[in-house]
């Protein structure tokens, strides 16, 4: 189960930089679930300063895995994802902002077609990792 909370709790509730990074791993998986249909088989974040890297393995449906057979094929995954994420960007920002109490200031994001790994790279407006000292 996702967490929820409202932005008073984050000033209420203390939390390890590793307990956090542990939410925003089950929140992003949780998100990939709800968008994608499935989520990854692992995730593992990162908090460094005002940036969170997101590592999820094993993203790719089987359909897409058949799909990387071709030059077009993994053309079209890359292309189809980034759409895919960019179309729900506000609400994976939201997930972001929940978990961590901070606003998103951008967002990157890459897959690879050789590993079927996807990382997301989140800069946000506060040195998260400062405050969670």
């Amino acid at each position: 189960m996702p967490y929820r909370s409202s932005m008073t709790d984050h000033v209420e509730r203390r939390r390890t930089k590793g307990q956090l990074e542990a939410e925003i791993s089950e929140a992003m998986m949780q998100f990939q679930r709800e968008q994608m249909g499935r989520g990854p088989d692992e995730a593992k974040s990162y908090i460094l300063g005002d940036l969170i890297l997101v590592r999820l393995k094993n993203v790719l449906t089987p359909a897409e895995r058949e799909l990387l057979k071709t030059n077009e094929g993994r053309r079209l995954i890359k292309q189809m994802r980034n759409e895919l994420l960019e179309g729900s960007r506000p609400a994976l920002e939201a997930v972001i902002t929940r978990v961590t109490g901070c606003r998103v200031v951008s967002l990157h994001t890459d897959i690879s077609t050789r590993t079927g790994e996807r990382l997301i790279a989140v800069t946000l407006d506060q040195n998260l990792e400062e405050q969670l000292r």
